[in-house]
């Protein structure tokens, strides 16, 4: 895997596709590595005509001699920072899509370096964060400054009622294979994802900062989404003008994911009027 330094740490990356087309950058969420985007997201975009960077956010791609029992506060400027040095090394403007802690990134992308975005796709999209949410963050800091471990079965499963939507759970074959999935990928939160936790709440309300966004905006929120509710999604699109709001039903937070089609189909619809 090709990696870039910036900003004092090796970004590692993946490049996708016939270097002259249209760039996109998928960015993902909080602890999520950048392959999770190569099941569904990629062959669809690369098929489509467009070239396809995946790459690990800062903290989570494993570093020898890493201490794995201490990572400091990432912040989404960190974040962003990163996102625009990669783009310019490999030959934006481009294409942003980020799915939670990501949407985040791209969104802020869009205000601090409006010069390398083209367009903006942002899923479990917010502004801001709410209590519970919070919480949980809270809760997650404290099982790693801990040092407790969940069994992957409970941890499989906590995660499922999070991240997807009850019509998916309420399959029998989709739920076995989702669970399995889960608690084969289930582990402790490493220093990285630590140092991740918090940073979209650290970044606090943005609301009135997203006003000024002016490249053109896809919100997509998941109907079903615990983890960022889909009307925090709507009020980013409220806020950005001209902006579109779109929202999957069926969907939970892991929406890209249940239903690769249907979000795939927005988001290259939406693309090639950019």
């Amino acid at each position: 895997m090709p990696a870039l330094l910036v900003n004092g740490i090796a970004l590692q990356y993946q490049d996708y596709g016939d270097s002259a087309a249209p760039l996109i950058v998928l960015v993902q969420g909080t602890g999520a590595k950048g392959d999770v985007w190569t099941l569904h997201q990629v062959p669809e975009f690369v098929t489509a005509g467009y070239r396809v960077i995946t790459y690990d956010n800062r903290g989570i791609s494993i570093v020898p001699g890493q201490n794995e029992t201490f990572c400091p506060e990432i912040s989404v400027a960190d974040l962003v920072a990163d996102l625009a040095q990669l783009i310019t090394h490999t030959g934006g403007p481009a294409h942003v899509i980020g799915t939670s802690l990501g949407a985040r990134v791209v969104q802020e992308l869009a205000l601090a370096h409006r010069d390398l975005v083209r367009s903006v796709v942002a899923m479990g999209a917010h502004a801001r964060t709410e209590a519970v949410a919070d919480l949980l963050t809270k809760g997650e800091q404290e099982l790693f400054d801990r040092r407790i471990t969940l069994p992957p079965a409970y941890q499989a499963a906590v995660s499922a009622m999070l991240n997807l939507s009850p019509a998916t759970l309420r399959d029998p074959a989709k739920a076995r294979d989702w669970l399995a999935i889960l608690e084969h990928a289930a582990a402790p939160a490493s220093s990285g994802e630590r140092g991740q936790l918090g940073s979209s709440e650290r970044l606090g309300d943005r609301t009135q900062a997203y006003r000024a966004i002016d490249r053109p905006l896809l919100v997509i929120g998941f109907a079903d989404d615990l983890m960022v509710p889909a009307h925090l999604g709507r009020e980013v699109a409220d806020a950005v003008p001209g902006a579109r709001y779109a929202e999957v039903p069926d969907a939970g937070h892991f929406g890209y994911l249940e239903h690769p089609e249907d979000v795939n189909s927005l988001i290259l619809g939406f693309l090639a009027g950019h």
